[in-house]
C-alpha cells in the first residue's frame, strides 16, 4: 500500500554508510491526535490452476492455455463482451487504440476515496493519488504521454520461474515481465508471433482487471484493482494473482509494484514537471521499523521558498503481503531504490538490476532513498506453485500507525471481504435503475450511464431526517447532500482540475451547467429530494440575470450556540468533547467530512455509530449553497432551469403552487460586472487589416492598418463589490463567511423573491438582452451557451438561438403559472423600472408602424435598432441600479398584467424566431435553404461615434450607431433546442428530423449527427473550434476555439455525443418511436455501437467520436475524453421517458393525484435473436423487462408477444405491498390513496403491469 503519514510513532531513517543498517528519527507527530490514511494498495495473489501444454506448434500452447481459461464466449464462440459479473472485456487490449478512463473513486459515505486514472496500456493504472493532481503517488500524466509511460513507470512485474520436472519440450527456467510492451500483439502483422500472450482487460463500475494467458511459460497473471470502501483510510487495492498452469510446480521469484513512486511533499505536479531533478533533493525514504516491509516516502520539507519552513510530516507508505482465507498475512519486504531493479537502465525498459541479480541478492543488500525517485516492488524471494494453490501477497500505502493498519490488512479474507464490498457499495448507489432485459450489455450500460452521471452531479443522498417518508419541502429536519460529486480533469481533459476529497461524503466541486444538467432527474429517482435542486439553483440567479461558474456541495451552519451545545452532548461521549464539538458547530458552516475529520484532529470522543453522530447535527442545522463565480458569464446557465421544474412536476404536479409562491429565495452576489456597451465596445484593427468591424472578445489587438469595433473584457472583477463582501471576513479565521456571498438591501438584509418572480426577473432579463434584429440573445457577459468553444462569438457581438427557444420555453412556464394560480408577482422596483422602459420601447416600435418586408435586409432597419438601443440602455441602467444592493422596494405586479406583458414578449419572440428561419445559414456547401433551425448570428458595427473613453489598454471606445447581419453554418444544437418548442406538433417534429437527416449535420459514414456542418471558410475569430482537425472537437475562425481544431476534431465537426444525446431525446419526447430506436439501434446510441470502432467499453460515454471528416480515415468512430460527460444526462433522460414515461404523477380533471407508466420499449428488448441471453418470461408466457422504480419498488411489464410498446399505458396493474397484501387495479391508471403510497414508498414492495 503506498500511503500518506504524518509520521507517529517509532520511525527508521536508513543510514547512508552503506552498513544497511537503520537509525531511529524520532516522533515528528504534531500535538492534537493522529490521522490515519491508508492511500493505495497492492494485493498480489500466487495461484495454480489448469493444466500446463507442450509447446508444439507455433501457438498452439497460447492457444491451449487460452482454451482452458475458461473466458467468457458467445453462441458463435466468439469472446463476449461483458462476463457474468457485467464487466466489459476488451480483447487484446494493449494491441488496439488507446483510451484512458478512471476508477470512480467512491468508498462510501463512509470511507476515504483515492483517484486513479488507467489507461489501456501496461498495467492500467497510468496515475492515482489524494484530493487532486497536486498530490499524486504516481504522478499525473496526460494521456499521450501516460499511453507511452505508464508500461514503464507504473506498476511492474518481474517473474524468475523455475519448473522441475517440466514436460518434453518446455524451458525449465524463465525470465519474464507479464504485460510488458514487448509482449504485445501486432494485430496488424499476419506474421506477428503466434506464441505472445494474449491479454484482456475487464472492466466493471468500480474495478479495473488485466489478465496475460502465457502458454509458453505456463503462466496467467491476473492484476486487479479496487477503490477500497468503508474504512477510515484510502486505499486504492491491487491484487495480482499468478496461475500456474503446467502439470509440474514451478518455483518463483517475484519483484511486483510500483516503478515510480512519489513522495509526499506538498503540492507537487507542477514541480515533477518544472523542476523534477532538483524536486528529488528534498526526497527521502523512510522506516517505521527495522525492517524493510514499511518504507515511508516523504519530502524532508515542503519545497516553499519562503521565510516559514514546513517540514513534512506525511508520508506515501508501502506495505506488501501474501493474503490468506483462514490466517493472518507475513508482510513482505519492499525494494525502494529502483536502482537496485534497473541499475542503469534509466529508461526503465529492462530491469538490469535484476538481471544480473537474484531476489534475494537485492534484499540482503543496502538499498538507497536519499535525492532520488524511488519504486515500491513487493519482493518474493522463493514461492513454489503446485496445482490447486493461490497465495495472494499485496502492497498498501498509509500514514500512520502503521502496525495498526498492517494488522487490519493483512487479516484473513480482508482483500476478498472488501472486494465484494467495493462491487456492493456500487450496486447499492446504483439500484435505482437497475434494469433487465434480454440484453445484458443495455442494462450494464444504464447502470453506467447512472454512476457516471451522478459523478458529474453528486449522487443525492437524504441526511438528518432519514427514517421518516417525509420529503426535503416537508420537513426542516431532511436535507440532502450530493456525495462523490467530481469535475472533470482525467488524462484527456487535462485542462481541468478536479478536487476530491479524501474525507467521508467526499465530493467536489462541479461546473455549472454540468451540475445543472446531470441534476436534471434526481427528483425521478429520489422523491425525498423534492424541489431541493429547483430553490437552490434559482437561488443562484443574480440580480444582473447572470449565475456563478462553479457549484460546491452545500454547507451547514448551527447559529445558536445553545442549541449546538445540546446537539453535541447527544453525540459525544464526555463533557470536553462535548465542549470542543459545540464550539465547532457553532463556528462557522461545515459538511459531514469535514466534522469526522475534526474529530480526529481535535480528539473528540463521538458516539461509535456514524450515523448516530452525523444524522442528528445534520438535521438540526440548516443548509446553504455554495458557488464561486469562477470567470466569465456563461449565456446558458439558466436554459437548464425550465428542465429541472418540469421533472419535479412529473413527480410532484400537486405542489406548484406552493413550490412557486410560497417559498422565498435569494440573489447570488459575484464580484464580477458586465460593463456596459459603452466601455467594452473597442475601435481596434482588425486582424487581416483589411476592414472595419465592431465585435465583442477578451483580446487586445491584431496587427493591421484597419479598424474594428469589438467588444473586449465584457466583465471585469468589481473591487467596490469586493470592499462590500468584507465586511463579512471573520476575524478568527480570515474567511468570507457565507452571508458575503447573497445580496442584500441598503438596510443590510438579504433580500429575497419567490421562485416565480425570480423567473419572471430572468426572463425578463434575458428578453431585453435579444439582439438588433430581435433573434438570438446577445452573448454580451463574455463567454458563449452551452458551446464553449465558440469562444469568439462575444466579441463578435454574437448571439444565440439556442437560449432564444429556452426564452420562449421559460416565458412560457411563467404565463402558464400566473394564469393557472391568478397570483400576485412581486419584484425589485428597479426590475419594474426596466420593465417599464421596454414596454414603453415596444409601444413606440408599435407606433412607428414597422413591418419586415417580404425579403428582410442584412443591415438592421433603423426602427428595430433603436428599439435594441433603447432596450439594452434600460438594461444597463437596471443593473447599474442593483450593482451592490436592491433597495428594498418592491412592485407587485397582478397576474393579469403578467400575462398581458409575458403574452407580448411571446409575440415578439415568435416573430424572432421566424426572421432566423428567414436569415438561416450560410456556409461551406450552404446556400440557407435548408430549412434547419440556426443557432447563431453575429453583428458587424457598421457605423460607429467615438465616446472620448478608452479601455484598460488604451484603446478607443465607441457607441453604436448601425450593425449588419453576419450568418454561420448549420449547428446541431440549433434544430435541438427549437425541437423542445415544438413537442405538441408531430409533423413538424419529423419535418425537422428529415432536414436534419438530409443535410451537412448528418455523418453518412458513421450515421450520426455532426456537432456542426463544414466549418470551412470561418475565420478564427470564430473561437477554438477551427483550430481542430475535422472530426475532432471543434473547427473555423472568428467563432473562437471551435475552428482552430482539424475538422472531425473536439468541437469541429465531430460527433459531440452530449448534443447527439440531446437529439436523440427530443426525438423519444416527441413521441418519433419508429426513427428513434432505428437511430439508438442502428448505432447512433451506447451500447449498440461497434465496439471495434469505438474503442473503449460501450458502456461509457465519451465526449466526443472523432468524425468521417477527420483527415485520418482510421480514427473514424472512435471515442475520446471519458465520461462525466452531459450525455449521461441525457441518456437517463431518455431511460425515464423508455421505462418509465414523462408524466407518472398528474393530476386528473377533478386536480387529484394519479399515476400512470406509460413505457416506449422496442420488441428488441424483450427478445432479440441478435442476444446471447434467453429471454424472460412469466408464468403464462408472457415476454417481460423489469427495473427499480426509486431504488425500491420492482415494476415488471408483461408484454404478451414481446410486441413493441410505444407510449402505451397498461390495461392494468397488480400492486404488491410489503405486507403481502395485493391490490389490483383495472385500467391504465392508479388513484389517488395508491398512487400516494408509491410516490412516498409507503409499503410498497412491486407493480406489476399488464399490456
Amino acid at each position: 500500500m503506498t500511503g500518506n503519514s504524518n509520521g507517529n510513532g517509532a520511525s527508521y531513517q536508513k543510514e547512508g554508510n552503506g552498513n544497511g543498517s537503520y537509525e531511529p528519527i524520532g516522533n515528528s507527530s504534531p500535538s492534537g491526535g493522529s490521522k490515519k490514511w491508508l492511500i493505495a494498495a497492492v494485493l498480489v495473489a500466487v495461484g495454480v490452476a489448469g493444466l500446463f501444454f507442450t509447446h508444439k506448434t507455433p501457438g498452439a500452447a497460447t492457444d491451449a492455455a487460452v482454451a482452458k481459461a475458461a473466458l467468457p464466449t458467445s453462441k458463435s464462440g466468439k469472446l463476449k463482451l461483458f462476463d457474468s459479473t457485467g464487466r466489459f472485456l476488451l480483447e487484446d487490449y494493449d494491441a488496439k487504440s488507446t483510451f484512458a478512463s478512471f476508477l470512480p473513486s467512491v468508498a462510501g459515505y463512509f470511507g476515504k476515496p483515492v483517484w486513479s486514472f488507467y489507461v489501456n496500456r501496461g498495467q492500467a493504472i497510468a496515475t492515482f493519488g489524494t484530493l487532486s493532481k497536486d498530490f499524486p503517488i504516481l504522478e499525473f500524466n496526460p494521456a499521450n504521454k501516460a499511453y507511452q509511460l505508464t508500461p514503464f513507470i507504473g506498476f511492474r512485474t518481474f517473474v524468475r520461474g523455475t519448473r522441475v520436472g517440466a514436460s518434453t519440450g518446455l524451458s525449465t527456467s524463465f525470465q519474464v515481465e507479464p504485460f510488458a510492451p514487448a509482449g504485445s500483439r501486432n494485430l496488424e502483422d499476419e506474421n506477428d508471433d503466434p506464441d505472445k500472450p494474449k491479454r484482456i482487460m475487464y472492466v466493471g463500475t468500480n474495478e479495473v482487471e488485466v489478465q496475460e494467458i502465457d502458454g509458453v511459460n505456463g503462466l496467467t497473471t491476473n492484476v486487479k484493482y479496487f477503490t477500497l470502501p468503508e474504512e477510515d483510510f484510502a486505499a486504492l487495492v491491487r491484487r495480482t494473482t499468478f496461475a500456474n498452469t503446467g502439470t509440474a510446480a514451478v518455483e518463483l521469484e517475484i519483484l511486483d509494484g510500483l516503478a515510480k513512486i512519489e513522495p509526499s511533499g506538498g503540492k507537487l505536479d507542477w514541480g515533477l514537471k518544472q523542476m523534477g531533478r532538483t524536486l528529488e533533493g528534498w526526497m527521502g525514504v523512510y522506516h517505521a521499523d527495522d525492517t524493510l516491509t514499511k518504507p515511508f516516502f516523504k519530502m524532508s520539507t515542503e519545497t516553499s521558498d519562503t521565510a516559514k519552513v514546513v517540514i513534512e510530516q506525511h508520508g506515501h507508505y508501502c506495505l506488501s503481503f501474501i493474503e490468506s482465507a483462514d490466517e493472518t498475512a507475513t508482510l513482505l519486504p519492499i525494494v525502494f531504490d529502483k536502482d537496485k531493479v534497473f541499475g542503469k537502465s534509466t529508461s526503465l525498459q529492462q530491469p538490469a538490476g535484476l538481471h544480473a541479480s537474484s531476489v534475494g541478492e537485492i534484499l540482503d543488500n543496502p538499498q538507497y532513498g536519499d535525492a532520488k525517485t524511488g519504486s515500491s516492488f513487493a519482493a518474493i524471494r522463493k514461492i513454489t506453485l503446485k496445482p490447486g494453490e493461490i497465495s495472494p501477497f499485496g502492497r498498501a500505502d498509509h500514514i500512520d500507525e502503521v502496525s495498526t493498519i498492517a494488522d487490519l490488512v493483512t487479516s484473513p479474507s480482508w482483500v476478498a471481504d472488501k472486494f465484494e464490498r467495493a462491487r456492493g457499495l456500487i450496486d447499492d448507489l446504483t439500484k435505482g435503475v437497475e434494469t433487465t432485459t434480454v440484453n445484458p450489455l443495455f442494462d450494464g450500460a444504464v447502470k453506467q450511464m447512472f454512476l457516471d452521471n451522478s459523478l458529474r452531479g453528486g449522487m443525492p443522498t437524504v441526511m438528518g431526517d432519514v427514517d421518516s417518508d417525509k420529503t426535503y419541502d416537508e420537513s426542516s429536519e431532511v436535507k440532502i447532500f450530493h456525495a462523490f460529486s467530481r469535475i472533470h480533469g482525467d488524462l484527456e481533459r487535462d485542462y481541468n482540475s478536479f478536487s476530491i476529497t479524501p474525507q467521508y461524503f467526499s465530493q467536489g466541486p462541479g461546473n455549472y451547467r454540468d451540475v445543472a444538467q446531470n441534476r436534471r432527474n434526481d427528483v425521478t429517482f429520489l422523491p425525498r429530494l423534492g424541489s431541493f435542486n429547483i430553490k437552490m439553483f434559482l437561488s443562484y440567479i443574480q440580480a444582473d440575470g447572470y449565475e456563478p461558474m462553479t457549484v460546491e456541495a452545500v454547507v451547514y451552519v448551527i447559529d445558536d450556540p445553545d442549541k449546538a451545545m445540546e446537539i453535541a452532548e447527544q453525540v459525544t461521549t464526555d463533557a470536553n468533547s462535548a465542549d470542543i464539538l459545540g464550539k465547532v458547530l457553532n463556528g462557522g458552516p461545515f459538511r459531514p467530512g469535514q466534522l469526522f475529520a475534526l474529530c480526529e484532529q481535535l480528539n473528540i470522543n463521538r458516539t461509535l455509530d456514524n450515523d448516530e453522530f452525523i444524522q442528528p447535527i445534520i438535521a438540526e442545522a440548516e443548509d446553504r449553497a455554495m458557488a464561486v463565480f469562477g470567470q466569465g458569464y456563461w449565456a446558458d446557465h439558466w436554459d437548464y432551469y425550465i428542465d429541472l421544474i418540469e421533472t419535479y412536476l412529473a413527480i410532484f404536479p400537486d405542489k406548484e403552487e406552493e413550490l412557486m409562491f410560497e417559498n422565498e429565495l435569494r440573489y447570488f452576489f459575484s464580484t464580477a460586472t458586465v460593463r456596459p456597451r459603452s466601455e467594452k465596445y473597442v475601435l481596434d484593427y482588425t486582424y487581416d487589416g483589411t476592414s472595419k468591424h465592431v465585435i465583442q472578445l477578451e483580446s487586445t489587438s491584431y496587427d493591421g492598418t484597419s479598424k474594428h469595433v469589438i467588444q473586449l473584457e465584457s466583465t471585469y472583477f468589481d473591487t467596490e463589490k469586493a470592499a462590500e463582501q468584507e465586511a463579512f471576513r471573520d476575524q478568527n479565521t480570515g474567511r468570507l463567511q457565507i452571508e458575503a456571498s447573497w445580496q442584500r438591501d441598503r438596510e443590510g438584509k438579504p433580500f429575497k423573491s419567490t421562485p416565480i418572480a425570480k423567473l419572471f426577473l430572468l426572463g425578463a432579463i434575458k428578453f431585453a438582452m435579444r439582439d438588433a434584429w430581435g433573434m438570438g440573445v446577445e452573448y454580451e457577459g463574455g463567454r458563449p451557451g452551452w458551446l464553449d468553444s465558440m469562444n469568439g462569438l462575444p466579441g463578435m457581438v454574437g448571439s444565440g438561438m439556442p437560449e432564444t427557444y429556452e426564452l420562449y420555453l421559460l416565458l412560457q412556464y411563467v404565463k402558464s403559472v400566473v394564469d393557472k394560480y391568478d397570483r400576485h408577482v412581486v419584484v425589485p422596483v428597479e426590475l419594474a423600472k426596466m420593465v417599464a422602459t421596454v414596454e414603453e420601447a415596444l409601444a413606440t416600435l408599435d407606433a412607428a408602424g414597422y413591418e419586415d418586408p417580404e425579403e428582410l435586409p442584412d443591415d438592421v432597419p433603423e426602427p428595430l435598432f433603436e428599439y435594441w438601443d433603447v432596450v439594452a440602455s434600460a438594461r444597463e441602467n437596471y443593473r447599474n441600479d442593483v450593482e451592490y444592493y436592491f433597495s428594498g422596494n418592491t412592485t407587485s405586479y397582478s397576474a393579469k398584467k403578467v400575462s398581458k406583458m409575458v403574452g407580448k414578449w411571446l409575440e415578439e419572440i415568435e416573430l424572432g424566431m421566424e426572421r432566423a428561419k428567414y436569415f438561416g445559414t450560410i456556409g461551406y456547401g450552404d446556400d440557407g435553404t435548408s430549412g434547419i433551425p440556426a443557432a447563431f448570428f453575429s453583428y458587424d458595427v457598421t457605423e460607429w461615434e467615438l465616446n472620448g473613453n478608452r479601455n484598460d489598454v488604451g484603446l478607443p471606445l465607441v457607441n453604436a450607431k448601425a450593425m449588419t447581419l453576419k450568418r454561420f453554418p448549420l449547428f446541431l444544437e440549433g434544430p435541438v433546442r427549437y425541437m423542445k418548442t415544438i413537442l405538441d406538433d408531430p409533423d413538424a417534429l419529423v419535418d425537422v428530423y428529415e432536414r436534419v437527416l438530409d443535410s451537412g449535420l448528418r455523418d453518412r459514414e458513421l450515421k450520426m449527427y455532426f456537432l456542426s456542418a463544414t466549418l470551412k471558410g470561418q475565420t478564427y475569430d470564430m473561437g477554438r473550434q477551427i483550430a481542430f482537425a475535422p472530426g475532432w472537437l471543434e473547427s473555423d475562425n472568428d467563432m473562437g476555439r471551435q475552428i482552430a481544431f482539424a475538422p472531425g476534431w473536439l468541437e469541429n465537426q465531430s460527433i459531440w455525443m452530449h448534443m447527439s444525446y440531446k437529439y436523440y431525446l427530443q426525438m423519444i419526447r416527441g413521441k418519433l418511436y419508429e426513427q428513434f430506436f432505428s437511430e439508438m439501434k442502428g448505432g447512433g446510441i451506447l451500447p449498440f455501437m461497434d465496439p471495434t470502432v469505438y474503442g473503449r467499453p460501450l458502456m461509457e460515454c465519451s465526449s466526443f467520436i472523432a468524425s468521417s471528416a477527420f483527415p485520418d480515415p482510421g480514427v473514424h468512430g472512435q471515442g475520446f475524453l471519458a465520461r462525466l460527460s452531459g450525455s449521461t444526462a441525457e441518456f437517463m433522460d431518455i431511460w425515464k421517458h423508455m421505462f418509465i414515461g414523462k408524466t407518472p404523477f398528474f393530476l386528473n380533471d377533478d386536480g387529484e393525484l394519479e399515476m400512470q407508466l406509460v413505457p416506449a420499449l422496442p420488441s428488441w428488448l424483450f427478445e432479440d435473436e441478435g442476444s446471447d441471453h434467453d429471454p424472460y418470461f412469466d408464468e403464462d408466457g408472457n415476454h417481460i423487462v423489469s427495473f427499480q422504480l426509486f431504488a425500491e419498488i420492482l415494476v415488471t411489464y408483461h408484454n404478451p408477444g414481446g410486441k413493441n410498446i410505444y407510449g402505451e399505458p397498461p390495461k392494468s396493474y397488480t400492486v404488491t405491498m410489503t405486507d403481502g397484501s395485493v391490490t389490483d387495479v383495472d385500467g391504465p391508471t392508479i388513484g389517488t390513496e395508491l398512487a400516494l403510497k408509491i410516490r412516498r414508498l409507503t409499503g410498497v414492495e412491486s407493480i406489476d403491469a399488464y399490456f
